[in-house]
């Protein structure tokens, strides 16, 4: 039985910009999983899927436009993050539960021609997700972010997963802030705190940049099948990276290269750092409607 933290729902009492309803679903081992869940239940749904140390929150003003251009949007918290219970211990996290994980939460949900929006740990899993099941899917949307399989680290994210590992704090809103270009107000540096009550509530905020699968990691020849698929996959594929991120910085060439869907001209630079939802949520936003129209959906 996992252990884990909910956090009382008190914590999230001022949270600004973020008015969509909780919805929760209960996985299989007991563990609640948060979703946003706006627009048309009837809507061609487009998946927003953050990284890590955010949360649904990181999409806030990318939801409503979206959702205002006739999509079903959809935008779940991974467990350990957000609204989602969080096992206490680091020893519950790895990669291959959390596609576990969240592929049990998309099948419940009984998606189908759905666009993924993806940035960061949100583009692991969910490209996961689209070579597991690529007739799901319309069209993928990329942003700071990708599908590693053995590389060596960059010296940007070597350092970062350093200090997750042994910094003595660890302050989620501002580790997000000093990826961001956009100064953030207090409220929303608050926001992105607000999940983590405990230190233990962050376990997986601290274990995530250990489980990216660079150098010799367990999940490297998953990672090396799945771009078998990515290989084969027609629909259309986009990439939005920042213009100003350390870590992702020249990390769409291989998709661009390697994806036959991403043989198209909807790519697009966008003005920011690594959180780009927070940068240019407007480019983002754009490069999703207009791959989802090229994509005929």
């Amino acid at each position: 039985m996992i252990k884990f933290h909910r956090t009382p729902d008190a914590c999230f009492a001022n949270i600004p910009e973020y008015p969509f309803d909780p919805r929760y679903h209960i996985l299989q081992d007991g563990l609640r999983l948060h979703y946003i869940d706006e627009g048309p239940p009837g809507g061609i749904p487009v998946l927003m899927m953050h990284g890590e140390p955010s949360w649904s929150f990181l999409y806030r003003k990318m939801i409503g436009p979206v959702v205002n251009a006739g999509y079903r949007v959809l935008a779940p918290d991974l467990i350990g993050f957000g609204k989602s219970d969080k096992p206490t211990s680091k020893g519950d996290f790895s990669y291959a539960q959390h596609i576990a994980w969240m592929r049990e939460w998309f099948e419940a949900m009984g998606l189908h021609q759905v666009v993924l929006a993806c940035q960061d740990w949100g583009s692991l899993i969910g490209l996961r997700l689209v070579t597991a099941m690529p007739d799901k899917f319309a069209a993928v949307i990329l942003s700071n972010g990708g599908l590693p399989a053995g590389q060596d680290p960059p010296p940007a994210f070597a350092k970062w997963r350093t200090f997750a590992r042994l910094s003595p704090v660890f302050p989620i809103g501002g580790i997000i802030q000093k990826a961001t270009r956009t100064a953030l107000d207090d409220s929303v540096v608050a926001a992105y705190n607000a999940p983590y009550d405990t230190r233990a509530s962050k376990a997986g905020s601290r274990i995530f940049p250990a489980l990216v699968p660079l150098g010799d990691n367990v999940e490297v020849p998953a990672q090396l099948a799945a771009w078998k698929v990515l290989e084969t996959f027609e629909k259309p594929f986009t990439c939005c990276f920042s213009d100003r991120d350390p870590i992702t910085k020249g990390g769409d060439a291989p998709f661009r290269d390697r994806v036959p869907g991403a043989k198209h001209e909807l790519h697009r630079t966008l003005s920011g750092g690594h959180f780009i939802q927070e940068d240019d949520p407007e480019g983002f936003v754009g490069a999703i409607l207009d791959t989802a129209k090229f994509a005929g959906v």
